[in-house]
């Protein structure tokens, strides 16, 4: 193996920028050509120094889809996705600021609208929790209950 394709090179490249989860850093050198033995212990000494942190990537992670205004549920999906462990998951949902508190600075920010109701409950906010903070604002004699376009 070249110096080059030194399996703690590849995986320092792929952390420069940001965190990353440990399946991706995997995934990364397992493409680079690095065999099972040599990306075990490479993933072992990175996480020993501190330079990979699956504790730390879902919390950056979790923090920076919740900027971009997504929802437990949408935050929970990508985490797993990532290949985050259901305890980190739900650490780094804990560490947010509370759904209802997201959802309703995004209402705030965006009106309430059927269209921003959509964009909630695309973006992983829980369907109830649109509801009751939407529903009710939507115009119409009722409210939103009258209106088919409400989800």
């Amino acid at each position: 193996m070249a110096a080059a394709d030194d399996p703690l090179e590849v995986a320092a490249r792929a952390l420069r920028g940001r965190d990353r989860s440990r399946r991706d850093v995997d995934g990364r050198l397992r493409k680079a050509g690095v065999d099972d033995a040599d990306r075990a212990e490479t993933l072992e000494r990175l996480e020993r120094i501190g330079y990979l942190d699956e504790d730390r990537f879902a919390r950056s992670r979790a923090a920076t889809l919740a900027e971009r205004g997504y929802g437990d549920a949408g935050i929970r999906a990508d985490l797993e996705q990532q290949g985050v462990e259901a305890d980190g998951v739900e650490a780094a949902l804990g560490a947010l600021a509370p759904e209802h508190d997201r959802a309703v600075a995004l209402l705030e920010q965006l009106g309430t609208s059927v269209r921003t109701a959509g964009r909630l409950l695309r973006k992983g906010f829980a369907p109830e929790l649109v509801e009751e903070l939407v529903g009710d604002r939507l115009p119409g004699p009722n409210g939103g209950d009258d209106d088919p376009r409400v989800v």
